[in-house]
């Protein structure tokens, strides 16, 4: 025979209540007590993955064509950030602009703004609002490429393949929310259009190493967004 548990762990044992003698039920309250903590302590532990991790997409995080979608959109940004470190590196050995903490008072001068994704990294992560503003993104770095395509004429194949490639990412985007049923967002892009006018030719060549280098966070922003839709 196994040897009789007791102590505080055994007066937890058991399906209910049961009484003591003398109808005392002093020891079954405070297992009752017990219980009712450690359910709320795994709740305040729980709660703030459950903000990060929680519910977007949910009914889809199984989905085979929706991981699908997803694997081939993580690769193909990949191939997108690896184009734009390409040409990052032209604009370091041509013009020597290679850091950016060097050009800051430059950027400011130019007005060089970054394209919005706070809805893919905050802890109210939607996907909804996240897929949005990864796509009109896309379309504004689109546009913003032409100031590269002119500064860089020898690399004017690249730089038009990557705007194809940001163009392409972009409609695959839209077609997978619309597929999915997907409420789109259109967020307002008023001053985030290509770049302004540029006084001078070193300020194009400023203005171009910005686009690059604000498109490359972009990239990794929205690469960090799909990856963590596949582990939801």
């Amino acid at each position: 025979m196994r040897p009789r548990r007791t102590g505080a762990g055994a007066s937890c044992a058991g399906p209910g209540p049961r009484l003591q003698r003398g109808g005392d039920t002093k020891p079954n309250t405070m297992c009752s007590l017990t219980r009712m903590l450690a359910l709320l302590l795994g709740t305040l532990l729980w709660a703030p993955w459950r903000t990060l991790h929680g519910a977007p997409l949910a009914e889809l995080s199984g989905d085979h064509g929706f991981q699908v979608f997803l694997q081939k959109n993580l690769e193909f940004t990949r191939k997108i950030k690896g184009d734009v470190a390409a040409l990052q590196r032209v604009v370091c050995d041509t013009f020597q602009l290679c850091k950016e903490e060097e050009l800051l008072l430059v950027r400011q001068d130019l007005g060089i703004t970054q394209a919005p994704l706070e809805q893919c990294h905050s802890r109210t992560f939607q996907a909804e609002a996240c897929f949005s503003q990864i796509r009109d993104g896309l379309r504004i770095y689109h546009g913003s490429l032409a100031a590269v395509r002119e500064l860089l004429p020898g690399h004017t194949g690249l730089v038009e393949t990557l705007q194809l490639d940001a163009a392409n990412l972009s409609s695959n985007i839209q077609q997978q929310m619309e597929d999915l049923g997907l409420a789109t967002v259109t967020y307002p892009t008023e001053s985030r259009g290509p770049l302004p006018a540029l006084s001078s030719h070193f300020h194009h060549q400023v203005g171009g190493f910005f686009v690059l280098a604000n498109f490359q966070r972009f990239l990794e922003t929205a690469y960090r967004a799909l990856r963590h839709l596949t582990r939801l």
